[in-house]
């Protein structure tokens, strides 16, 4: 098979589903294995189009012999177009390689300790930590304020502008223009067309997840090695080389959303992978229909009537110009329907408690958390510590409710009970018997006083001791009680504590506390302790 003269890599409308898959992270989550997948799918393809580009410089330096004088400067210009997409493929996955240092630890294995290596030797099967994190993504690439447009993704805009005006410039100056339209390196303006993204940047990086952008990166790294590729055979086209397309096909679906809302309409972009935009004799057809094909690729559109997992097959057919073989080829795809739907958790009991935060999580299925309304009737709600975190605070019992909207979600309300926190246990000290029963006579002077916890409650509150009595009881003598203010020991508790001896028994009766939200004291039951 000669060189390629112009491998167009269709795989950019693949970052579709990159870029919107995010409207449903909470549905699935294979949809990681997917970003993962399509890394993997990218990586390859670079290193076909690296194997391809390799050859071309020594095939235009034979065909530049001919004629040195007219065709020598094709040669010459063949080493500074390698150098451009080197250099430019380096600067990325430098931004890549700091991303991951963001990201945690940096890359672990899936399994074992051995990296696994494809054919082209290239690294692949990485699990990547904290890969949903949106944070980092945001922080680094987008920066703190979108509108200022000041993170590392504003500079990757301007070096790919950069670097396509330099490729452009190793062109003849008669064909520059009519070559610009056909490579590929180049900042897609879709975001121009969206109400609520300010820039680059803010369209392509904000709130992605980090898994989601790594086939991004690589995705530009293939912009600049099919742009490398175009502009090498360029230089063979001029000097005489033949022009043969690729004779292995693959179909690829790219769908701008895999799930997608009741009542949205579906759409994918089916073409073949390492294609070209002069493909000729090429047709598509889904479901029996033909589709209309524009530089190599067809739109496939549906309408999405009901919920559930919907599939469809592409064909694709296509001529090889060179030996005239027809081949077809036919793809099994699916997406998924959802509905909207959203959810309200206390995340620590089924319930809210008063006088401690209670913390509150908010997910809906399909829609931004920029975009949700949450408000509270019943408890009080605060910004938690990340966003759809929630800290809901009550003041009296009864019923609370939360009610989440927005984004097209109607006012879904959400019903939980209001509770006090629940009665505490009197101890006496931190060990087996201190709520009572057998205590040696050493280990009960000891105390300071009496004490009340909280058993199997996940919040963090304390309750007070407000006051108890406290009764001596010994062999042959009348009792002798004293009414102790406070948890700890008064005095008159003390002599009596300090007259402690084996046979005695101690009531601590009328026990009183309070804890968080409480209004007045509530009173716990009595303990008792015998000396040994």
């Amino acid at each position: 098979m000669a060189i390629p003269k112009e491998p167009r890599q269709l795989m950019i409308n693949l970052m579709y589903l990159v870029l919107t898959a995010m409207l449903a992270l909470n549905v699935s989550a294979e949809i990681f294995n997917a970003f993962k997948l399509v890394d993997k799918g990218l990586v390859k393809s670079n290193g076909v189009l690296d194997n391809a580009n390799d050859r071309i410089p020594a095939e235009v330096a034979r065909l530049a012999k001919k004629e040195p004088k007219r065709l020598g400067k094709y040669t010459e210009r063949t080493e500074p177009t390698r150098e451009l997409a080197k250099i430019f493929c380096d600067s990325i996955d430098a931004v890549v390689t700091r991303l991951k240092d963001f990201n945690g630890d940096g890359i672990y294995n899936d399994e074992d300790d051995v990296i696994k290596l494809d054919e082209n030797g290239v690294e692949y099967n990485r699990y990547i930590r904290n890969k949903k994190n949106k944070d980092i993504t945001t922080r680094y690439l987008v920066g703190p304020v979108p509108a200022d447009n000041a993170g590392k993704g504003a500079q990757i805009e301007e070096m790919v502008k950069e670097y396509r005006q330099k490729f452009l410039e190793l062109i003849d100056e008669e064909d520059r223009e009519a070559f610009g339209s056909k490579i590929a390196l180049n900042v897609d303006e879709d975001y121009k067309h969206s109400k609520d993204k300010l820039n680059w940047s803010h369209y392509n990086f904000f709130q992605m997840p980090v898994a989601a952008v790594l086939p991004i990166f690589s995705k530009l790294k293939n912009d600049a090695k099919s742009t490398e590729s175009a502009v090498l055979n360029y230089f063979l086209e001029k000097c005489g080389g033949e022009s043969i397309v690729f004779d292995k096909f693959r179909v690829v679906s790219s769908p701008k959303k895999s799930y997608i809302i009741k009542g949205e309409k579906y759409e994918s972009d089916i073409f073949l992978s390492a294609s070209s935009q002069n493909i000729k004799g090429m047709s598509v057809t889904v479901g029996g229909s033909s589709l209309p094909v524009k530089e190599g690729v067809a739109k496939y559109t549906a309408t999405a009537g009901s919920t559930g997992v919907k599939k469809y097959t592409a064909t694709i057919s296509i001529t090889n110009p060179v030996t005239g073989e027809k081949t077809t080829e036919r793809g099994e795809f699916e997406y998924e329907v959802g509905e909207r739907s959203c959810n309200v958790a206390a995340e620590k009991m089924n319930v809210f408690y008063i006088g401690v935060d209670n913390p509150v999580s908010v997910t809906a299925a399909g829609i931004s958390s920029n975009a949700l309304k949450v408000n509270g009737s019943g408890v009080t709600l605060r910004p938690g510590s990340s966003r759809g975190k929630y800290v809901a605070t009550a003041s009296r019992p009864g019923d609370a409710t939360i009610t989440v909207s927005g984004g097209g979600l109607k006012a879904t309300n959400f019903k939980f009970r209001v509770k006090r926190i629940p009665d505490p246990i009197p101890v006496l000290g931190a060990g087996p018997n201190k709520t009572g029963g057998a205590m040696g006579n050493g280990e009960f002077k000891a105390q300071q006083g009496l004490a009340s916890i909280l058993e199997n409650f996940d919040f963090d509150a304390k309750c007070k001791i407000m006051g108890y009595s406290l009764t001596r009881v010994a062999k042959r003598q009348d009792p002798v009680e004293n009414s102790n203010a406070g948890a700890r020991y008064d005095s008159k508790s003390k002599r009596l504590v300090d007259a402690a001896k084996p046979g005695d028994v101690y009531y601590f009766d009328n026990v009183k506390t309070k804890c968080p939200g409480d209004s007045a004291g509530r009173k716990l039951p009595s303990v008792v302790f015998k000396i040994k």
